[in-house]
């Protein structure tokens, strides 16, 4: 009855006859409904290694579900309207396997290590599959990986498990963030982004919400994130992991050092610095040195190796935000090839989840459509989201940059403001509106009106 790995002939796959046996016999012999409960959360019947133990377990799931008792009479009459009673030992079976233990009190403890040898077969039947993979010469090596990570995700996931929650429990840990609040009036609840009149729009970016900043090209949105990224790992303490796939690290940290330093970024590209200037630098490094902002700029990324990236770094750092610039360069599933609003939907809806496994904030940058430059008034809305109404519907914060004076600088005699508009489209957990920030092109840096960080 027992079957043998593929891969290993002779072997036999992880299994524990005896665990099974005593958790079938535990279930007929207890007259407590909670039991049966409480294990269809741990396993389900094609957790068991026996097929003579799924059809047994199937049978009592169909029993549960009509609100029936379970015990071998009821189960004698199941099994033999499924016409399976034959099949599985027939009443005898039932009648030893509820003398197999003599209490159901340690029916939990089975099901655990049902549990523990059913993932252990499913990530050997993985590795199968993905070795068979890693035969076959034509597979697309990217391809090859991203499968690789699925199977493997489809295991990992087994074991994510959420259970519902009453009521009281969710008004006691209300009451404790709403006390501490109370206790620490104008403390941000989320992460402080260096931007004041941001943060008191938002009160800081939330754990588990997907904020996306918009805007069409030359409208600073990477020197916006990267800003963030700085003063978010700087001002709050918290790990700061950046995708960019635009943009090559040492540009970015080029651009955080003219940031930091108050060196022209230009000066710092060329070298024409003087002095003065590359001894600021030598104390931004000292600054920025023990920073914590981890940058990945691999150029080509689906949403699985972000994830799984993202957990690796969670698992190695604390982590409070991942920021991706930017989302239309991530790559959807061999599955939407060649519809790209379903790949984008994909994308999007896979951030969303990465936000709430995580419970840290992801910021995605966005590029938006061309239309805005076609309307008489070029400010970016909702609808100018690219390729897929789901960015709008998936994020909780939605925010455009917009600089007027990118559409004034050929008028004669105009003298630009440097000021961008920073528009909160759409705010699932407040108000929307605008702010104002300044932009100090030649330092590549967004400040307050203040000029200030804060």
């Amino acid at each position: 009855m027992a079957e043998k790995s593929h891969s290993n002939p002779g072997r036999i796959p992880p299994q524990d006859i005896a665990a099974e046996k005593s958790l079938l016999g535990a279930i007929l012999i207890s007259d407590n409904d909670e039991v049966f409960s409480d294990i269809i959360t741990i396993i389900q019947p094609h957790d068991f290694y026996d097929k003579n133990h799924q059809t047994i377990f199937e049978a009592m799931l169909n029993l549960y579900n009509r609100h029936q008792p379970i015990d071998t009479l009821t189960m004698n009459d199941e099994l033999k309207s499924l016409k399976k009673l034959k099949e599985i030992g027939g009443a005898a079976y039932l009648a030893e396997l509820s003398n197999f233990v003599p209490t159901a009190s340690h029916a939990k403890a089975y099901a655990n290590i049902i549990e523990k040898a059913s993932v252990r077969r499913k990530l050997i039947s993985a590795g199968e599959v993905i070795s068979d993979r890693a035969y076959e010469d034509d597979s697309n090596i990217q391809e090859l990986i991203g499968n690789a990570e699925q199977e493997l995700f489809k295991v990992s996931n087994k074991l994510i498990k959420n259970d519902y929650v009453p009521i009281e429990e969710l008004l006691a840990d209300a009451y404790e963030r709403i006390e501490e609040l109370h206790k620490n009036k104008g403390a941000l609840r989320g992460l402080k982004s260096g931007f004041r009149d941001l943060d008191n729009k938002t009160a800081g970016f939330q754990k588990g919400d997907l904020v996306i900043i918009g805007a069409r090209p030359a409208m600073g949105k990477t020197t916006f994130a990267q800003n963030i990224a700085y003063n978010i790992a700087k001002y709050n303490n918290k790990g700061v992991l950046f995708f960019s796939m635009e943009m090559a690290s040492n540009e970015i940290i080029d651009r955080i050092i003219s940031d930091v330093s108050g060196v022209d970024n230009w000066r710092i590209r060329t070298g024409n610095i003087t002095e003065e200037e590359f001894s600021r630098i030598g104390d931004a490094l000292g600054e920025l040195d023990n920073l914590p902002l981890y940058i990945d700029d691999n150029s080509s990324m689906n949403i699985l190796e972000i994830r799984n990236k993202a957990r690796r770094a969670m698992h190695d750092h604390d982590i409070g935000i991942v920021i991706i610039d930017y989302l239309q360069l991530i790559q959807g599933s061999e599955r939407y090839a060649g519809n790209r609003v379903q790949e984008v939907s994909e994308v999007s809806r896979g951030l969303k989840i990465l936000a709430r496994e995580l419970k840290v904030p992801v910021v995605a940058l966005a590029q938006l459509s061309r239309s805005v430059t076609g309307r008489d008034d070029p400010r970016p809305v909702l609808s100018d989201l690219r390729e897929s109404g789901s960015i709008e519907q998936d994020a909780d914060l939605v925010m455009f940059l917009h600089r007027p004076d990118y559409y004034k600088q050929n008028d004669d005699n105009y003298e630009p403001t440097h000021i961008t508009e920073l528009l909160i489209a759409k705010h699932r957990h407040g108000a929307v509106g605008k702010i104002e920030l300044y932009f100090h092109p030649e330092l590549l840096r967004f400040m307050s009106l203040d000029k200030t960080r804060e």
